[in-house]
């Protein structure tokens, strides 16, 4: 379980999370979702203990976020750089060689899956297999917690998918727990179980998907265009 009680980050004079008190309950896939510069990738850095809070606490199963926890922590950057001069293959043994619960069988699994050559080198990928590499090296850990930020920004449909299949096809959430970031709704929808919608700096609502269906009888796209009014 991840716990943010009373959260803020500032960045100088700019405040990117304001007040967040919220909790994400194991074994779900849980959608942070809302507008570019909202505060999502905020979030899941603080998240992952790779910035800290200007105010409040973060708990990762009940400790504290430190360098130890957050080795609980498989981690996404929507920025994050691969080297170029390596192959396919030479990423996922790079990868494998700094995490312990790296596992390189899943990780040929999930190559295959994602339609990517062992031999070719990054540089010489397609920004969509850059992509599909780095979720790859991401998904291959067996790290209790899985924060992806906006894995499909940019994307073409077909790698869109590819990305959100992989999500069910190789998580074990009787044992993990996604968070990902975007503001691309809909290849998620299906896969998400848990919404949180973020809004300039503040987390306005969290809601279980199949709540949102049943009882609103809206999709997310419709329910978020009612929250935002």
């Amino acid at each position: 379980m991840i716990k943010l009680e009373h959260v803020t980050k500032r960045y100088l004079r700019k405040v990117a999370l304001d007040d967040v008190t919220v909790t994400f309950h194991p074994g779900n896939i849980i959608g942070i979702i809302g507008e570019n510069g909202s505060g999502k990738s905020t979030l899941l850095k603080l998240m992952a203990g790779l910035v800290s809070p200007t105010r409040g606490n973060i708990t990762i199963d009940g400790g504290p976020v430190t360098r130890k926890a957050s080795k609980k922590v498989a981690y996404l950057s929507e920025r994050e750089e691969l080297y170029d001069c390596f192959t396919v293959r030479e990423t996922i043994a790079f990868f494998a060689s700094q995490f312990p619960d790296f596992d390189r069988e899943k990780a040929e699994k999930l190559m295959r899956f994602m339609s990517l050559k062992p031999q070719q080198r990054v540089k010489h990928l397609s920004k969509g297999g850059v992509a599909r590499l780095k979720m790859t090296v991401t998904l291959a850990r067996n790290a209790p917690f899985v924060l992806l930020d906006e894995p499909l920004s940019g994307l073409d449909p077909f790698v869109r998918e590819a990305v959100a299949e992989s999500l069910l096809s190789f998580l074990d959430l009787s044992r993990q727990t996604l968070i990902v970031s975007t503001h691309e709704i809909q290849e998620l929808e299906q896969v998400i179980d848990t919404v949180a919608v973020i809004r300039d700096g503040k987390v306005l609502k969290v809601a279980d998907v199949e709540d949102i269906r049943e009882t609103k009888g809206k999709n997310l796209v419709e329910w978020m265009r009612e929250l935002y009014g």
